[in-house]
């Protein structure tokens, strides 16, 4: 039985080896980039079984990112390496305050040749989370149908449905994305948002007004993000202020909501108390910004006790 399973697209990820304007960079490194597949990682670094859905390029950036999920950890039996559909790219510019601007190379992705019937029901049922971004559904609307065949089979099994809404507003519009994940939050158990993303989807920012209105339809269990003031949630009746927990470093930004995702899935997969998973979480935010790429800063169960002050670190 896997905890989590996701869908999505991954990518190659080019970093400029130098901070600053993109279009003077010079050289660049080679990394691994998707939000879905960060929240396997993540989830799998901290102890959690996590498996994968997506298609690849027949390419070697395809069997680099395939090999790359494997050596996480993360099942990759429900990956498949496609012909003619070449692995998805894109150049992040990072500047000096750590703040990134991304520019997409995937308009062919090999995403778009998972059709609903490709899902694997029982692969589907043994999870026991199903874990959802915004992000694939705004690649092309070819995916919502496999979207919402992959909620359909978790809701008939038992499975619990997990979405961040994650809007990229370089791939659609705030009333594309209001359309699509609006009509998605009725059949969705846990919600890792954005106060901002919130804002678009039904027009409320404060996160109290949000959780009021998102726990009306039937959402059990609510975290808003909040960036450097921390986040919101509410579980079981209970609402629950986390202040944030200092970076030490801030060097780039992309990856927190990802790594802070990764914290709630495996709180709620241990039965924790609302403010112990949102503590827990603000901690990961907080450590995956102090270093450079979209998954590097992801941490193991024993580095966020040490952030934490749980556990003692030894340096040598």
């Amino acid at each position: 039985m896997h905890d989590v399973i996701t869908i999505g697209e991954s990518m190659i990820t080019l970093s400029p080896s130098v901070k600053g304007r993109l279009k003077f960079a010079k050289t660049f490194e080679k990394k691994v980039g998707g939000a879905e597949l960060n929240v396997a990682i993540g989830c799998s670094r901290l102890g959690l079984h996590t498996g994968w859905i997506s298609r690849l390029g027949k390419d070697d950036f395809g069997e680099y990112i395939l090999n790359f999920a494997r050596g996480e950890g993360v099942d990759v039996s429900q990956i498949g390496l496609v012909n003619d559909y070449p692995t998805s790219l894109n150049f992040k510019e990072i500047k000096a305050d750590g703040t990134t601007k991304t520019i997409y190379y995937r308009h062919k992705s090999p995403i778009l040749t998972l059709r609903p019937e490709d899902l694997d029901e029982s692969y589907i049922k043994q999870a026991k989370i199903l874990h959802l971004t915004g992000i694939y559904p705004a690649i092309n609307p070819v995916n919502i149908p496999v979207m919402e065949r992959a909620i359909d089979l978790a809701k008939q099994h038992g499975v619990k449905v997990s979405l961040d809404p994650n809007i990229r507003l370089r791939m659609w519009s705030k009333e594309e994305a209001r359309e699509v994940l609006r009509k998605l939050l009725p059949k969705v158990d846990i919600l890792l948002a954005g106060d901002e993303e919130m804002d678009i989807i039904i027009g409320e920012k404060d996160p109290k007004r949000i959780i009021s209105e998102v726990k009306e339809i039937g959402v059990s269990f609510i975290a808003i993000k909040q960036g450097d003031k921390g986040s919101v949630g509410y579980y079981n009746g209970e609402i629950v202020e986390a202040p944030a927990i200092k970076a030490s470093n801030v060097i780039d930004t992309v990856g927190a909501g990802d790594g802070f995702d990764a914290g709630i899935l495996y709180g709620i997969v241990q039965n924790w108390p609302l403010e112990k998973t949102l503590t827990f979480a603000n901690a990961i935010g907080s450590m995956v910004v102090s270093v450079v790429g979209d998954n590097e800063g992801l941490p193991s169960y024993e580095e966020v006790l040490e952030k934490l002050g749980k556990k003692e670190f030894i340096e040598r």
